[in-house]
């Protein structure tokens, strides 16, 4: 396996940089170096870096309120993007190509959870994050169709929500950034409490993003080809995750408050890694309150707050 010749796209985001921790000598590209959403910048990406593998990351991605102002920049971006970098894979003779998707995926609702690699297309996605969802769908579309024409070997690998050290802690944060932030400032702030969106209920498998890291390099060390999942086997309510947070950034004596006139999102979208373990029989996914004192430490040491 030759390692400088694996691409990884979206290498300055939060899976990148963990995935570069344990494959340095990859190249890792952003948006400073390729608008993927243009054909002329994928194919000068394809021609000057001549890949044997590509690792696809890029993701045009935001919070509920995000994805319900800006559906058309959702859908259109990350389609263009996965569209013309799956394609010009193909043309040229690309041997492996990873599509990273989301648990956004699968349909809002089913009547067994969790859900199976076969269950994506029971229904619709959830309508908080629809154009989203369907995009990245798309691109499991797009590549078991490849593979069927085209006898291409590329695959896709679906992981629950992610969260680690290297997250966005900005004005669009995924939910375990955003709520590390909440509570590291309330802190600070001598608060007495932090207020979080919706009633607290909905179910999520929340994943530190170094063990998606691992599962990756797995598929490429080990020629691993199948689509699975990738997830924990814990489900947690909103609430017991702020509760989890709370005690793992020390600062237990904060209340939680919920502001119901936010959406709550989809109320569950667990899945099954049984494919996952029939595949990494060892896996085993560092529990969320480690993975928050782990992204706790990283971000006081570097003054990302």
């Amino acid at each position: 396996m030759d390692e400088n010749k694996i691409v990884v796209t979206g290498g300055s985001g939060m899976v990148g940089r963990s995935l570069k921790k344990i494959m340095p000598n990859a190249i890792y590209i952003s948006s400073k170096d390729y608008n993927l959403t243009l054909e002329k910048d994928v194919a000068r990406m394809y021609y000057e870096l001549q890949p044997w593998c590509v690792v696809h990351l890029s993701a045009i991605v935001g919070g509920i309120l995000d994805n319900i102002n800006k559906p058309g920049k959702y859908f259109t971006d990350n389609v263009l993007m996965n569209t013309l970098l799956v394609d010009y894979a193909r043309i040229n003779n690309v041997e492996r190509f990873i599509g990273i998707l989301s648990t956004c995926i699968f349909p809002d609702s089913v009547e067994k959870y969790p859900m199976h690699e076969e269950d994506m297309h029971l229904g619709p996605p959830t309508q908080t994050n629809f154009s989203y969802g369907y995009a990245k769908r798309c691109l499991a579309v797009q590549i078991d169709a490849y593979n069927q024409q085209y006898n291409t070997k590329y695959q896709y690998i679906t992981p629950c929500n992610l969260y680690g050290e290297f997250d966005k802690y900005g004005d669009n944060s995924h939910f375990i950034a955003a709520l590390i932030k909440k509570i590291y400032n309330a802190k600070k702030n001598g608060e007495d409490k932090i207020v979080l969106f919706g009633d607290g209920t909905p179910l999520r498998q929340f994943m530190y993003s170094d063990d998606l890291s691992l599962v990756i390099k797995h598929c490429i060390d080990n020629g691993v080809y199948e689509n699975f999942n990738v997830a924990t086997e814990v489900v947690l309510s909103i609430k017991e995750m702020a509760e989890i947070a709370i005690n793992a950034c020390d600062a237990s004596h904060l209340k939680i408050e919920f502001d119901t006139s936010f959406p709550n999102g989809q109320h569950r979208k667990d899945v099954s890694i049984d494919k996952l373990k029939s595949i990494i029989p060892n896996f085993k996914s560092i529990d969320l309150f480690t993975g928050i004192q782990k992204t706790l430490q990283y971000i006081i040491q570097n003054n990302i707050l």
